[in-house]
Order: C-alpha cells, then sequence, then structure tokens
C-alpha cells in the first residue's frame, strides 16, 4: 500500500487516552488532519481546547460503544488512515469478558467499519502491546515478533474468574491482535489498506490528558507516580522488580512511522527502549533535581544495574529499527525528569 502523508486525515480511536492523546498531538505537529473518537461530549471538551489552535484540522466525534455493530460507521468516511488505541487497560475485572470482548470487538469493529465505508483508508495500525508476545518466564528471554502469549489464553479458558488478573489482560491483548489478523486474512480480497500492529512494553511520560488529580491516572503512570512520589514499593522490589517500557512520545512517533512506510504494511513491531528495574527511576528522580531529596524514596541507589540484576525479559527491536527507523528512544533520566516537572506544575 502507498505510504500516507500530511495533509491526510488520520482518525484516532479513543483520542482522550494517554497514549491516543499524543498521537493526536505528534499528528497535529506533523500537518495531518485529525479525527479523534470519544465516548462522551464531556471527553471531547479536554481535546477541542487543547488544540484549538489547530481550527478545522481536528475534529472530535463521538462513539458511546466501541463493541457495537457499526460504532465506527460513520467516523471512518473520508480519512485516509486509522490509528486504533481504544482498549482498556488494568487490573480491575473480575470477568475477564470486560476486557477481552471491548479489546475483540473494538478491533474487529474499526476494521469492519474500515472494510465497508473506508473507502480512502490505505492503513490501519493497531495498538497492541508486548502482552500479546510474552510468556512469564524464570530465565533471561529475548522475544521476537514471531512470539505469542498462549498461555495468558489458556489461563483464562481453565480457569475464567480465577485466572490471574495479568493473565486476563494479557489473553484480552492477544485475542483482540490475533482477531485483527484473521479478519485482515479472510478479507484480503477485498480490503483497500493493510494492517499495522505496534507492541509496545510499559508505557511512561508526560501527561496531556484530562486527569483531575493522580488518584484518576492511568494504570501504568500511577505505577510511576506511587512508586517515585509516594514510596510505593520497597528497596528489595525497587532492586528486583521490573520490566521493560517505552516513552508515550516515541510510541506517538512509531505510530506516526507507521502510516509514513510503505514497507511497514503488514507487520507487527516491537516497540521498546529496554528494561528497567524500578531503582533506575528512582535514580533518575534524584538526579533530575526537580523535587527535593526528602519528598523522594531513596532504595539502594544503583542497586537497579548491579552485577547480579538478571532481566528476565527484553524484545528484539531491530524490525521496528530497520522498516520504521526506530532506533533512538528517550531515556530513563530524560523520561523521568519531564514527569515529575509535569507532576510538579500540577501540585501534586
Amino acid at each position: 500500500m502507498p505510504a500516507v502523508a500530511p495533509p491526510s486525515k488520520v482518525l484516532v480511536t479513543g483520542a482522550n487516552g494517554f497514549i491516543a492523546i499524543w498521537v493526536v498531538r505528534r499528528l497535529l505537529e506533523k500537518g495531518y488532519a485529525v479525527r479523534g473518537t470519544v465516548r462522551s461530549e464531556s471527553k471531547a471538551a479536554h481535546l477541542r481546547q487543547l488544540f484549538s489552535s489547530y481550527g478545522d484540522k481536528h475534529e472530535v466525534v463521538i462513539v458511546e460503544d466501541i463493541t457495537k455493530e457499526g460504532a465506527f460507521d460513520e467516523a471512518v468516511k473520508g480519512v485516509d488512515a486509522i490509528e486504533h488505541t481504544a482498549s482498556p487497560f488494568h487490573f480491575n475485572s473480575e470477568d475477564p469478558n470486560d476486557l477481552i470482548e471491548p479489546a475483540v470487538k473494538g478491533t474487529t469493529g474499526v476494521l469492519q467499519s474500515a472494510l465497508k465505508y473506508g473507502s480512502n483508508v490505505k492503513r490501519v495500525v493497531v495498538t497492541s502491546s508486548v502482552a500479546a508476545v510474552l510468556t512469564p518466564t524464570t530465565n533471561p528471554t529475548v522475544f521476537t515478533e514471531k512470539d505469542w502469549n498462549q498461555q495468558a489464553i489458556k489461563d483464562v479458558e481453565e480457569m475464567g474468574k480465577a485466572a490471574p488478573p495479568a493473565s486476563k489482560y494479557r489473553a484480552s491483548k492477544t485475542l483482540a491482535e490475533k482477531a485483527a489478523w484473521d479478519f485482515v486474512d479472510k478479507n484480503k480480497g477485498s480490503i483497500g489498506w493493510d494492517l499495522v500492529v505496534l507492541n509496545p512494553p510499559y508505557v511512561f511520560g508526560p501527561i496531556i490528558h484530562d486527569v483531575p488529580g493522580p488518584d484518576k491516572i492511568n494504570t501504568s503512570m500511577a505505577d510511576f507516580y506511587n512508586t517515585l512520589l509516594k514510596g510505593a514499593k520497597d528497596d528489595k522490589t525497587l532492586a528486583t522488580l521490573g520490566s521493560c517500557w517505552i516513552d508515550v512520545r516515541d510510541l506517538a512517533l512509531a505510530h506516526i512511522l507507521a502510516i509514513e512506510k510503505q514497507e511497514a504494511g503488514g507487520n507487527r513491531f516491537l516497540v521498546s527502549q529496554g528494561p528497567f528495574k524500578w531503582q533506575d527511576f528512582v535514580d533518575a528522580a534524584h538526579e533530575a533535581g526537580v523535587y527535593p531529596e526528602s519528598a523522594l524514596p531513596k532504595g539502594v541507589p544503583g542497586a537497579g544495574k548491579g552485577p547480579d540484576v538478571t532481566h528476565l525479559l527484553n524484545y528484539d527491536t531491530s524490525k521496528a529499527a530497520k522498516l520504521l527507523g526506530m532506533d533512538k528512544y528517550i531515556s530513563i533520566e530524560q523520561c523521568t525528569k519531564d514527569c515529575l516537572e509535569d507532576f510538579k506544575k500540577r501540585g501534586w
């Protein structure tokens, strides 16, 4: 498929979300026109105010329930590309279907609408997750785009509501992504667009979506805030608990490159800055000098990088570097400083 370039119009679903609103911002900055979907008029107000300087290059439409058949039928009309980011991320559901149904139906629903009414659409980008890639392990493992998380699906099938919360979330991401690829495969003779999937790990970074207070932050940034400013983890946990991460601004960039690079079509991409232990972010918080030392947990400085530290998982990002040009990522130090400055400005 031909690449999409400014001033093309791009649909961004769930446009008021932590990741999506950065995608909207970066698209507008590059000269694209953007149509964002939100669930209610109250959620649209912040977007309209934030991007008011872009005039008619930015519009917001209401899609109340992404699981309803035809929910995106009107929204896809007249757009050249779709960035589908709307999917729940939390660990609070008792019934796994509370996560799985909106994730799967929202994804297949936007693809169905693109098939029926997206006559201008050239590319669809879906935000998946490393949750659809990784299988929990006790041995150091580097995952690639060829890997799929079958274990989470098995956990949910066998245990239902008793499945671990992380398995419910991971199953939702795996099933939604598989449904997207299956949809494209089944309809390849009649669609005029191709699919790209991005699989990020933990996403941290400055918040520009509408958040009235720290108790309302999205899941990943709540973990970040509570760890760095509320001392939510003890010294041992800081030194031993971690994962992989990416700055939200780098992920937004990946979304734009995914519609612009012709050769990206038909691929899934792991996009990750690399592994971390929480102590690394605590150390960066002290280096940043934004908050007084007394306001920050200390842990054991350097413990996240000690010789005995084992990173159990990592992701091979060479494909994203080669095809998307994602070969440089924002550092832990820069991300931490920018986040803390944002928190301080908000009076948190």
